[in-house]
């Protein structure tokens, strides 16, 4: 899950509560949960409008990047002015590109957003400054060819996660591309994720809707000359990456000829039981496959008890019950977040994606060893240590051993 804001849902939280029977302390927990989040959009309105009317003037010296994000989704157009893409679900993928840039005065993990879409402040604010849309598939993976080759055959596909706008999910990775320093190309999978904390159940079908047009697109991305894929998931997004991935094993091809690299599922928005099941038709993973988990993560929490109860993945987790299906747990408890759902670390601290969706330059598709394992979560560490900015503990849980990575001062 992952709290954006809407200002359409009206900064009301009667609806949920006539959801909810407040029977027991549970309910009542879960009930203050959904507040808050409801009141986290009341303080911070955002509509969901990426193209703005105008764009202010500002001087080379006020940008520090301009991010090109290549975009396919199984979300549909809209005539809505300046949206592009809205929550309905379309029966084909489309394709697209936006280019997006960053103020000089962004400081690393945050994420400054216009407070109204009709205006784009390049000096102070992110900014959609153009956003094209291809024609055809074939255009698309032309346009991914020519550009996958200028950057060494890299590419990082980015899966954001429940309660996520269009524009908020191209936000969202520019500003992980432009925080984490990623070399290779950014590919943003967007599905139609309706944007707005009480349409729960209608975002976990869109998910479920979109494994196909996501399998879709790494096998496209695989013909387009790419020689290293690395996924980074986010929340439910994860939910849809582990489901193609299933589908890519099923079919023989679970590793996508050999090209897909590291996998990163940031507080996953997954049934345990589900991701075990998923593992056992998945098998071992031949590369680097990592789970990001967060006790007290009341966002999950709050997925939790509308499941039933049941655990998720990028909650309290045992962590050494999944190393058994070959899979890294890193428990970033104890990481400080400006989050107050606790939800979002992952983007809060890039270096962290840095490091472990580009595997530090590793290259090759064979299985990591314990070796190379402590040495990859050493350098974390000690990147983690120049973003946190206090004393914290990752608890790293591989295949061959438990490890206590202390970071921060």
């Amino acid at each position: 899950m992952g709290y954006d804001t809407d200002a359409r849902q009206g900064c009301s939280v009667r609806s949920i509560v006539s959801m909810v029977n407040i029977s027991d302390f549970a309910h009542l927990r879960v009930l203050l949960l959904v507040s808050l989040a409801l009141l986290a959009g009341c303080m911070h309105p955002h509509q969901h409008r990426l193209l703005a009317e105008t764009i202010a003037p500002a001087r080379p010296a006020q940008v520090a990047a301009v991010h090109r994000i290549y975009v396919a989704t199984s979300r549909a157009s809209t005539e809505e002015p300046g949206v592009v893409f809205s929550g309905e679900r379309a029966h084909e993928p489309s394709y697209a590109l936006v280019d997006v840039s960053v103020p000089a005065i962004h400081e690393t993990g945050k994420l400054e957003l216009a407070p109204s879409p009709q205006v784009a402040d390049p000096a102070r604010y992110f900014a959609a400054l153009r956003a094209g849309l291809y024609k055809s598939e074939t255009g698309f993976r032309n346009a991914l060819a020519r550009n996958i080759a200028a950057h060494d055959g890299r590419l990082l596909v980015f899966v954001h996660g429940y309660n996520t706008s269009f524009d908020a999910a191209v936000y969202r990775m520019t500003q992980i591309v432009h925080d984490s320093g990623y070399r290779g190309l950014p590919l943003l999978f967007t599905w139609p994720s309706a944007g707005r904390a009480i349409d729960y159940i209608y975002d976990n079908n869109s998910a479920t809707v979109a494994r196909d047009a996501l399998e879709h697109t790494l096998r496209l991305v695989a013909r387009s000359g790419a020689q290293r894929i690395d996924i980074v998931a986010h929340s439910m997004g994860s939910w849809v990456t582990m489901e193609a991935l299933r589908q890519l094993a099923i079919t023989g091809d679970r590793n996508l000829g050999g090209k897909l690299a590291d996998v990163v599922l940031a507080s996953p928005d997954i049934d345990v039981d589900v991701f075990k099941a998923q593992m056992r038709r998945y098998g071992d993973p031949d590369r680097s496959f990592f789970i990001l988990n967060s006790r007290g993560d009341k966002a999950l929490d709050l997925s939790g008890f509308i499941a039933g109860n049941r655990p998720r993945l990028g909650g309290a987790i045992n962590a050494e019950e999944l190393a058994e299906f070959g899979v890294i747990v890193i428990d970033v408890t104890q990481v400080s977040s400006p989050d107050f759902l606790g939800h979002t670390k992952f983007a809060e601290n890039p270096l962290l994606i840095r490091l472990l969706g580009e595997g530090l330059a590793e290259t090759g598709a064979q299985p990591l060893a314990d070796q190379a394992i402590t040495r990859r979560l050493a350098n974390l560490a000690r990147g983690i240590g120049q973003t946190v900015g206090s004393a914290a503990e990752l608890v790293v849980t591989t295949p061959f051993e438990v490890l206590d990575i202390a970071v921060g001062n």
